[in-house]
Parts: C-alpha cells; sequence; structure tokens
C-alpha cells in the first residue's frame, strides 16, 4: 500500500541550556506525498469491520500483575524541558505545564470513564542533532539530573515517565543501557523514535530513519530481563510510526508477558490525513495497542481544528497511549 503520512517539520538547529548541546530535529519524510481529501463520507481507521478483519484486538500473553494496559489509558506531554519548541514539556513553565496536561487528563477520564487516565511526562532522553558532536553519533544525552527531576514531576501528579531514544548513528544495544539506572523504578517506561536510527550513517533529517523488528525485540528483551530481576510491573514500550519503513517486519515482534508494546502514530495534519495515516500504519500492521499523537501546533497551523478525544474514541482500535506535543 502506497504510504499516506504526514511529514514532520525540521527545526533549525539552535543552542539549547544545560541538558543539551544543539537544538532537536523533526524530520521531513523525502517522497512521502500527502493524499487527496476523501469525502466526508469516507473515514479512515474507525471501520470496526476492518479492525476485526485484520486482527484487533491483538490476543497476546496475560500481562503479569500492575499492567497499566488495556484497562487504563495513558495521557502524556511530550519534549524536553530544555526546549519549548520539542513539545508541550518544555513549552510552559512546571506548574503551567502540569495543570495544562491535568486539565487533558481530565477531558479523556469525561470522555471514557471506563479507562481511567494514567498521566504522563514524556522525555526525549537522547535527542538527535544536526552536528555529529563528541560521541560522533548525532545524538546527545540529557543530564541524569534532568532526568531524574522530570521523573519527579511526574510523581508530583501521580503520573509516569518515559524515557524517549532518538538514537542517531548509535546502535540501540549501546545506548539502551545507558538508561538502565531510571527503568529499574516501577513507574518508568520507554519510547523508541526509528525517524532518527540511522543505520546507514546519514545526518539525522535528512531522511527518515528506521527500525526493525529485532531492534525492538532487543529493547523489549532489555526491560523484561529488568521486571524479571526487580521484580517491577510491566514496562510499557512506545514505538513511534508515521512511515512504513519505520518499523520493518512488525509481524516478527515478540510479545511478552512483561512488556506491554503500543505502536505510536506519530504524524501531523489535518484530521483526514491523521486518520489514514492510524489505518495504515497502526490498524493495518497490527502489534498490541494504538497510540496516537496530537500537535497543538502543527495539527492547526493551517486553519484545521486538533482532534478532541470525542474524535479518537471514534478509531478503531480506540487508542490507549495518547501524547501532546
Amino acid at each position: 500500500m502506497k504510504p499516506t503520512i504526514t511529514a514532520r517539520t525540521l527545526l533549525r538547529p539552535a543552542i539549547l541550556a544545560a541538558a543539551l548541546t544543539a537544538a532537536p530535529l523533526h524530520a521531513t519524510a523525502p517522497g512521502d506525498t500527502t493524499p487527496t481529501k476523501r469525502p466526508a463520507a469516507r473515514r479512515s481507521g474507525e471501520s470496526p469491520e476492518l479492525a476485526r478483519r485484520i486482527g484487533w484486538p491483538v490476543e497476546g500473553p496475560r500481562a503479569l500483575p500492575g499492567a497499566l494496559l488495556p484497562n487504563r489509558r495513558i495521557v502524556c506531554y511530550y519534549g524536553n524541558p530544555a526546549s519549548r519548541r520539542m513539545g508541550a514539556l518544555g513549552q510552559y513553565p512546571k506548574a503551567e505545564m502540569l495543570q495544562r496536561l491535568q486539565r487533558e487528563v481530565a477531558r479523556w477520564n469525561a470522555a471514557d470513564s471506563a479507562h481511567p487516565v494514567k498521566p504522563c511526562l514524556h522525555l526525549v532522553a537522547a535527542v538527535a542533532q544536526a552536528d555529529a558532536g563528541p560521541s560522533g553519533h548525532y545524538r546527545a544525552i540529557v543530564r541524569d539530573s534532568t532526568v531524574r527531576m522530570v521523573h519527579q514531576w511526574a510523581r508530583e501528579v501521580n503520573g509516569i515517565l518515559f524515557v524517549d531514544l532518538q538514537i542517531g548513528t548509535d546502535n540501540i544495544r549501546s545506548l539502551l543501557p545507558r538508561f538502565e539506572w531510571i527503568l529499574r523504578n516501577p513507574d518508568v517506561h520507554l519510547g523508541l523514535d526509528p525517524e532518527f536510527y540511522m543505520k546507514g550513517g546519514q545526518r539525522p533529517g535528512t531522511r527518515v530513519g528506521t527500525m526493525s523488528a529485532a531492534d525492538v525485540n532487543y529493547a523489549a528483551g532489555f526491560l523484561a530481563d529488568l521486571v524479571r530481576k526487580h521484580n517491577l510491573p510491566p514496562k510499557v514500550l512506545v514505538v513511534h510510526r508515521f512511515t512504513r519503513r519505520m518499523l520493518t517486519d512488525a509481524p516478527s515482534i515478540r510479545l511478552r508477558p512483561e512488556v506491554q508494546f503500543v505502536v505510536h502514530m506519530d504524524g501531523w495534519g489535518p484530521p483526514f490525513l491523521k486518520r489514514d495515516s492510524y489505518e495504515a500504519f497502526v490498524v493495518r500492521d497490527p502489534v498490541q495497542y494504538a497510540g496516537f499523537k496530537l500537535f497543538y501546533h502543527n495539527d492547526t497551523k493551517q486553519g484545521h481544528p486538533l482532534m478532541t478525544p470525542r474524535d479518537l474514541l471514534r478509531l478503531e482500535p480506540k487508542p490507549l497511549y495518547i501524547q501532546y506535543q
């Protein structure tokens, strides 16, 4: 199927205080095309019949005690406190940011009381860079003190933390163990962004990267070992996706009771295009659970409305991980 996806913007490099050496990149998807707007009568991603035919809900192993999904919904603010441009997490002062997050949590709880919301801060802890930097891998690692600080912010609203990795030209097998110290906590989970996994050695932002099922299975195995070793509740593993090649050979991803997988539709644009992307890259390639990102600015900058909880609850499967950027 020809991709019908959104392309995300490329932010200009700039100096970030304290945690980073340069601003994050947000890449466009070269060669991707915008689909023709379809009639309002047909809405992608909203067919229960299609979802059932493809294999939703996915039958996986029974989760361990303390699992968040599928009984809860996770609602996150994404970004980095050192960057106002990366997302809602860093755009506002801490108190205002947490208040805004709690308002979104309340909206979701009102829209779907059957899935009580767990608040979440989704911290980009390894950030793709325009320059190779000291590591030579086009990524900067956030200071441990920043990670601890954001973790504490999440705890202040009875929430959870996601540590998100933009790998650059590094290898996930080298980078992920760097964060074992924080992932040992029962309320800390993992996000992986294939957009910035540049296996061919390209500079991030020049093309969209890729991640294989083998990479994801390595990360899941790493998390599963932590769960067993430290007697933790299951970890949630979120994988961003807005093109086909961002996640290759998805049927080979191994489901485990210790890890709950979310494939997260991460493209921006008008609602019809976001539904197209959701159907193309989440619904039609089932792994376990579904996620959906909303961009306060990029989704609305051409005058389109931001999708509401009611809009997203029409999707099938209904996303259980929601991220605001």
